[in-house]
């Protein structure tokens, strides 16, 4: 049986790796352009990871371990609330804090005009992709938010098992 410490390690560094890598590869596979405010849950997930890496370096010292993995885990809470900050825009239910933002476009350097014009515009208040009605943002929000709570439970749990 896994403890609570090596299983919230596991969780603070496949958690964000698996969303980042997900959230990747919808843009360059799937031709999902991120908005601004899908930068800014990408941002925390980047985070996360070397401080989950940081937390198995330090199995030996379960205190740093445990710390590093809550500073993880707190990292991809802050991920889903963006996220689910973000999906409330995108349903309607309150005004985001941007505009629009563009994805760039590849292509000579020197022809910037040409470059501008074919530059998807993404938009922060339309998701571009559903599934049972909830967006990317929305299940970010959600799995973020549920595996920061998880990791907290098993620091919590790690502590009284030590």
């Amino acid at each position: 049986m896994m403890k609570s410490l090596p299983l919230a390690r596991l969780l603070a560094l496949a958690v964000p790796l698996l969303l980042l890598g997900g959230a990747y590869a919808s843009q360059y596979l799937g031709g999902l352009y991120p908005c601004e405010m899908c930068w800014w849950q990408r941002y925390p997930h980047m985070a996360a990871i070397p401080l989950a890496m940081i937390a198995y370096g330090a199995k030996g010292r379960p205190c740093i371990s445990a710390l590093f993995t809550g500073l993880a885990g707190l990292a991809i809470g802050v991920s889903g609330a963006i996220g689910l900050f973000h999906a409330g825009v995108e349903y309607g239910w309150w005004q985001g804090l941007t505009a629009c933002s563009t994805a760039l476009a590849t292509g000579n350097p020197a022809d910037i005009l040409n470059q501008i014009m074919a530059t998807p515009i993404t938009r922060c208040d339309v998701a571009p992709w559903t599934l049972l009605g909830i967006s990317l943002a929305g299940f970010n929000g959600l799995l973020s938010g549920a595996s920061a709570l998880a990791i907290l439970w098993l620091l919590i749990k790690a502590r009284k098992e030590a």
